[in-house]
């Protein structure tokens, strides 16, 4: 049980209230009112964000067992079509919930609509075909720009309250996929994932009041998880994976979260072969002015543990203006950033009011500012908006780093406003100063043993 589900249900759990119970009540109430109330703008953060109640599958309406209707129990062959015979009964019936029960069930690319919810059984294994022909070509999303590109192995659009529900797994096998991306980028350095094409676990367009719960999310040949202009999306509890040695997954990144805003990600275990939760909106020099395009506004991811990852959070690299982003109790085996900010000297980008905190483990680095210039195309803009990072806080960090503060000055963007408060590291590399980024303040920070002393660098102006 997370504290804000405590805190704005408290009669459900206090019911016969003893003085000691109303005084345990009053301090709870006190934390998180310091703790948790207001997004880093000073926002109040909406009472929908405390609310991590899981879907009550039974309340969805009525339950289509595919088996029931024609969908064979062998494991090995594709059935595409009879799967979506299912949804496409369900959504014409008035809607309900398509379960995969035990067992193991392989298919191509599958399209959920309005009103129809996936649940996968314990035991329960949708598998996607490893031939590409199983996905179709359509208009779709996909490394920040609205593209021609192979369709996801799930697929929901303009579907408000979908959910993916159970205990079972969604599995990309996405192993010959891997090896296909690797022996071309072997053959070719700049192979991009658009050479390489391969279809993402999960995309969600277009939709509002989204749940995915529980669910084994693994093995994805790209992204594992991809949201796309949707608000109030919940992901709760997931388990995201795809291998980070041997054939390593390419680009398998967690959840990326593209021109979206209200955006929940708790209690996750998340192990990829690149970033795990990255705030993305559109790129290119002129991605601003495009309707397609968009920000990224309030995201909380709270309580989540990172096995071996990129990043942790990461904005960029296709971002545009993203702002009131949080990750907050979050614990690290093996992440090699815990934040990455990602400037792409091609695109203007604003990232602001962000908060990191509450972080505990290991991580090759802390916090990353670099130019990112991996397939950029720069084009001439004489009104390119200079890009800045700026009200960046982390706080109450207690962590083993290489690299506590691995952050490079360009005058293709701005740094300002950057905050350091009651942090306890031990850094091998020890290059932290409060004088590289202006505005830096600093409160109750020790790196190796020494306290650095309670400081606020002049703000200087930069061209």
């Amino acid at each position: 049980m997370s504290l804000p589900s405590l805190i704005i249900r408290p009669q459900k759990h206090f019911v016969h209230t003893s003085p000691i119970g109303l005084v345990v009540l009053f301090l709870l109430l006190c934390t998180h009112s310091a703790w948790a109330d207001n997004w880093p703008d000073g926002t109040p953060i909406d009472a929908w964000f405390a609310d991590t109640t899981k879907v009550n599958v039974d309340q969805l309406g009525k339950k289509y067992i595919v088996t029931d209707y024609g969908v064979s129990t062998n494991p090995t062959i594709v059935q595409t079509a009879a799967l979506q015979a299912v949804i496409d009964r369900c959504h014409k019936e008035g809607g309900g919930v398509v379960v995969i029960p035990a067992g193991t069930f392989m298919s191509g690319a599958l399209f959920f609509k309005g009103d129809t919810h996936l649940h996968l059984s314990e035991g329960a294994t949708l598998k996607g075909s490893d031939r590409i022909a199983d996905y179709p070509v359509l208009e779709t999303r996909f490394e920040g720009e609205t593209c021609k590109y192979f369709s996801a192995f799930i697929n929901a659009d303009h579907a408000d309250g979908f959910t993916i529900t159970g205990t079972g797994t969604i599995d990309g096998n996405g192993y010959r996929y891997w090896q296909e991306f690797w022996i071309r980028r072997k053959w070719n350095p700049q192979c991009t994932n658009k050479d390489a094409q391969r279809p993402r676990l999960v995309y969600i367009s277009n939709s509002r009041n989204v749940t995915v719960q529980d669910v084994h999310l693994m093995n994805s040949p790209v992204w594992t998880n991809h949201i796309y202009n949707c608000d109030h999306v919940r992901y709760l509890n997931c388990f995201i994976f795809a291998p980070t040695s041997g054939v390593k997954a390419p680009s398998s990144d967690a959840i990326d979260i593209d021109k979206c805003h209200d955006i929940l990600v708790h209690g996750c275990y998340m192990n990829v072969n690149d970033d795990a939760v990255v705030i993305k909106g559109g790129k290119g020099t002129y991605a601003d002015t495009m309707a397609v395009n968009g920000p990224v506004v309030r995201v909380l991811v709270e309580n989540c543990h990172y096995a071996t990852v990129h990043s942790m959070l990461t904005l960029g690299s296709e971002s545009l203006h993203d702002s009131n982003i949080i990750m907050r109790n979050c614990s690290s085996e093996n992440a090699s950033r815990v934040l990455w900010l990602k400037m792409r000297p091609d695109t203007p980008q604003q990232y602001e009011n962000v908060r990191v905190e509450g972080i505990t483990g290991k991580a090759r680095s802390f916090l990353v500012i670099r130019p990112w210039t991996q397939f950029f195309k720069p084009q001439n803009r004489p009104d390119m908006p200079k890009s800045y990072c700026r009200h960046i806080t982390m706080k109450n960090i207690n962590m083993d780093c290489n690299n506590f503060f691995d952050v490079a000055p360009s005058d293709k963007y701005d740094l300002s406003d950057f905050t350091f408060e009651n942090i306890r590291v031990n850094d091998k590399k020890n290059a932290f100063s409060s004088d590289v980024i202006p505005g830096t303040v600093v409160r109750k920070v020790v790196i190796n043993g020494k306290k650095y002393e309670d400081t606020r660098t002049s703000k200087i102006k930069q061209r």
